[in-house]
């Protein structure tokens, strides 16, 4: 059984590693230099070697006038077209690694906004980010520089090897006895390498997260005196690394040395034979020097190709990482249906959806919209509210039942398309770095200029921004952590004004604002909201009697839907809702 899973184990491994060549062999012209300069690299490792036993023989003969010219510029010109083809291989590499680093972090990019919004669900941030940064990293490591070291010092050793087959073949096939002693060696470290390594950068995505964590909750960790409890988190998931890089580190350092040692005992052993009377005869001391100088110069390409090895076993380690998640599969899009501008009528018909198998989030709800209705949603936490419009996005889709846009079904829609006719704005708003103009334009920047002033004065967010040194044209910082809840949830409502869309959603829209502000909101959406479909979703109840449809939502069903007044009026969930939240303002009145 361990027998097959090791076969099934190289299997794999050797399929991420020729899967991640298909990287490397893009760039054609870059490793042809690469290996040209490998190659006058290698080949001027046994020039040097002949070029030393020329000077010594030249020494012995006496032949003084000549060597001491030619030499001297033999020694000059070896160093220069050593270092050319160094610089020629090394640079050469060097840009390769940069270009699969480049395309895999582009892919991945790519691939993220690609991914349906349930893989974001299930995933920490903190271990994607990691995957961008270190696995990519060690992927790159494993496509150049194993490259690097493989043609490097490979072709470096074949230099060698045939030099010394030139002097005596015999005792050069005597040193190769030991080839099969260190093959064994490097594959049974392999095993260890890649299991250390996919351990290492699990860790390193736990390290990743807590970071991120700890960087974006300061405030919560610091108010709930969490800073002990943080650290030690913290300072176990880095001990789980450093652990797991000692174990690393030990299988290199332990193969490492043995197989110098046994590469060392088969020099002794080649010098010891080359030393006898017999090799002596019929060749000069400089034949001598530039055998026992060759076969000396092995020790340090050999070892070099050995500890390649737990280079590449990091990267196959890491090659499974990210090609796992660059397979992962896209959100489906096979509508065709593109429409300029729809009206916006939106019609659900028994739709059921669940996040997992385990419980039903929507159980066959009803609901039809009439182009330009303002619909709100009420209900406690969890009825399913955030659910229901989330599916019209097609953030997620939904399991039985239809969903009809205009008509026509949901999933008949292009995606991007779909998504032009919809502007969004979630209880959690999310700014960028940049400029307050970038963000209320963000993803389109063919705006002008006095549209997002517009749409700024109609968020009321101008009240505030010309306040500001540099007005539109200042800075957020990072989620835009320089102002204030109140301030983002008018820049994302700015946001949303500017698109324009058909279909407006506001998920707890105008829950950050103080009493003020959302009065503001309250006048701006009223004009918003003529001729666009819009759906509301808020707790508080004043913020929605106006609306044309009040749905109210338990437990993933509809149990009630009518206009304010009517709600009222039947006694039911609404009602309660309502007496609620507005008993303790008639008790204060009293």
């Amino acid at each position: 059984m361990a027998a097959q899973l090791d076969q099934s184990s190289l299997r794999r491994g050797w399929a991420l590693y020729q899967r991640l060549l298909t990287y490397v062999i893009h760039h054609k012209a870059t490793i042809f230099f690469g290996l040209l300069g490998f190659l006058i690299f290698a080949a001027s490792g046994p020039a040097a070697t002949q070029w030393l036993g020329w000077t010594l023989d030249s020494i012995n003969s006496e032949n003084y006038e000549q060597a001491r010219i030619l030499s001297p510029i033999i020694c000059l010109a070896i160093a220069f077209v050593r270092g050319t083809g160094s610089f020629l291989g090394g640079y050469s590499m060097a840009y390769l690694a940069q270009q699969v680093m480049h395309r895999l972090r582009c892919e991945l990019g790519e691939k993220f906004i690609g991914l349906p919004a349930s893989f974001f669900d299930r995933q920490a941030a903190g271990r994607l980010v990691s995957k961008v940064t270190y696995d990519v990293q060690q992927i790159a490591g494993a496509a150049s520089e194993a490259i690097t070291v493989a043609f490097r010092e490979g072709l470096t050793v074949i230099f060698y090897l045939a030099q010394l087959f030139l002097i005596d073949w015999q005792l050069t096939l005597t040193f190769l006895i030991i080839a099969p002693l260190v093959g064994g060696i490097v594959s049974l470290a392999s095993g260890y390498f890649r299991r250390y390594s996919s351990q290492m950068q699990d860790s390193m995505g736990e390290v990743t997260q807590i970071t991120s964590e700890t960087i974006k909750g300061y405030k919560v960790i610091r108010t709930f005196a969490a800073e002990p409890m943080v650290n030690d988190k913290l300072t176990s998931a880095s001990e789980r690394n450093r652990h797991q890089n000692m174990k690393l580190e030990l299988t290199r350092n332990t193969s490492t040395p043995l197989v110098q040692m046994i590469v060392a005992m088969g020099l002794a052993f080649l010098v010891w034979l080359a030393m006898s009377p017999d090799f002596f005869a019929g060749r000069s001391p400089g034949e001598f020097v530039i055998f026992l100088s060759a076969a000396g110069l092995l020790a340090k390409p050999i070892r070099q190709l050995t500890q390649i090895n737990a280079v590449i076993q990091r990267g196959i380690s890491a090659s499974a990482s990210i090609f796992d998640l660059l397979d992962e599969p896209s959100e489906p899009n096979k509508g065709h249906y593109v429409a300029r501008r729809i009206d916006g009528s939106v019609e659900f018909k028994n739709v059921w959806f669940s996040y997992n198998a385990s419980s039903a989030a929507l159980k066959g709800v009803n609901l039809k919209v009439e182009p330009g209705q303002t619909v709100a949603l009420v209900g406690k936490s969890g009825s399913g509210k955030s659910s229901l419009v989330n599916l019209i996005p097609r953030f997620y889709q939904h399991n039985r039942g239809s969903i009809l846009l205009d008509g026509i079904e949901l999933d008949e829609y292009e995606l991007s398309n779909l998504r032009e006719q919809i502007s969004l704005v979630t209880q959690q708003v999310v700014l960028f770095d940049g400029t307050i103009a970038d963000n209320i334009a963000y993803g389109s920047p063919h705006y002008l200029r006095d549209e997002i002033k517009s749409a700024a004065e109609a968020a009321h967010a101008m009240e505030f921004i010309s306040q500001l040194e540099s007005g539109l044209d200042t800075q957020v910082g990072d989620d835009a952590s320089l102002l204030s809840g109140g301030q983002r949830q008018r820049l994302a409502i700015a946001r949303a004004l500017l698109k324009n869309a058909p279909i407006l959603i506001l998920d707890e829209a105008t829950s950050s604002l103080d009493a003020e502000s959302e009065k503001f909101i309250q006048l701006a959406l009223q004009e918003v909201i003529k001729n666009r479909t819009t759906f509301i979703i808020a707790h508080r109840l004043s913020t929605i009697e106006r609306a044309d449809i009040i749905v109210v939502m338990e437990r993933g069903k509809v149990v009630e839907s009518g206009t304010h007044t009517e709600l009222v009026s039947r006694s039911g969930h609404y009602s309660r809702m309502h007496e609620l939240q507005f008993q303790p303002q008639k008790s204060k009145l009293r």
